[in-house]
């Protein structure tokens, strides 16, 4: 368990989990003999587990104070076809009937594309096809959060203001502030500063109210970046992406939740956003 603001953690398993029991079992159990304790399940190929497993892991997870998440998986569209987005919907509902078996509490997934038009033009589609899903997973009692993910290339949908008017309109949607990717999506690598990052929190909070930011779930990495945005995860020390100056703002802004790692090297960086937080936010982590 953890007093902390935050909750650390990695998006699947941590590499250095031992073969035995291995699977999402034994990524909760070494996440919490780590000090980690997040975890965000990487279902993103697909869903292939059974009920039985689920209620392993959900019991796992609370006997050793681990938060559950799931990362749905990739081939999910808010924004196809009519012909394709039954299949997208499965994936998402899929994600989010086995996830709430396994103690997950937060559904993250990608959003989708634009496919060339404005998103202004896109975004109603999306928020109506969410809905419908909100409205379907509350009747069944299923209290899960669906969180969109901001994405990295300037092409999908997945902005910050995306993700906030997705979150507005409905509840059970909030985001999934990927910092990495809010880096890179202007291909520029401009949204670094201190300043620049107040601001992305100040804007978060004023949209989806103060105790939003108590609330958070943060994806952290390095990452490299060209013109169209995001090119591939680095770790936090190979990357011009400033996560000290992140973890900064978060902590004067009196934010909580969960901070999970993406980067190569998983559990490592994970722990080291765990150490910086302590440093900057003079919390005990060893308490």
């Amino acid at each position: 368990m953890t007093d902390l603001s935050f909750s650390f953690g990695t998006v699947g398993s941590p590499k250095s989990t031992p073969k035995k029991p291995g699977g999402s079992v034994g990524g909760v159990l070494h996440s919490a003999e780590l000090g980690l304790f997040s975890l965000e399940l990487g279902w993103v190929r697909s869903v292939r587990v059974s009920e039985k497993t689920c209620a392993l892991i959900k019991s796992t997870a609370e006997e050793n104070g681990v938060s559950i998440s799931v990362h749905a998986p990739y081939f999910i569209n808010l924004n196809a076809d009519d012909e394709e987005w039954p299949k997208s919907r499965k994936r998402l509902m899929d994600a989010a009937y086995y996830g709430n078996l396994a103690g997950a509490t937060d559904i993250v997934f990608h959003p989708g594309s634009y496919f060339q038009h404005p998103p202004e033009e896109v975004l109603p589609i999306a928020i109506q096809r969410l809905q419908n899903c909100i409205e379907e997973l509350r009747a069944g009692k299923n209290e899960v959060i669906l969180r969109p993910e901001i994405m990295g290339k300037s092409a999908m949908l997945g902005s910050l203001d995306d993700t906030l008017k997705m979150s507005q309109a409905m509840e059970g949607v909030q985001p999934c502030l990927d910092v990495a990717h809010l880096f890179a999506r202007p291909g520029d690598g401009s949204i670094n500063s201190y300043d620049q990052w107040t601001q992305t929190l100040e804007d978060y909070g004023n949209a989806l109210g103060e105790n939003s930011l108590k609330n958070l779930h943060i994806h952290i990495s390095g990452i490299d970046y060209g013109e169209k945005g995001e090119k591939e995860h680095l770790p936090l020390d190979e990357s011009e992406f400033d996560y000290e100056v992140f973890l900064e703002a978060l902590n004067d802004f009196d934010c909580q939740g969960r901070i999970l790692c993406e980067s190569p090297i998983l559990e490592e960086d994970a722990l080291k956003c765990k150490q910086t937080w302590c440093e900057i936010s003079q919390e005990d982590c060893d308490g």
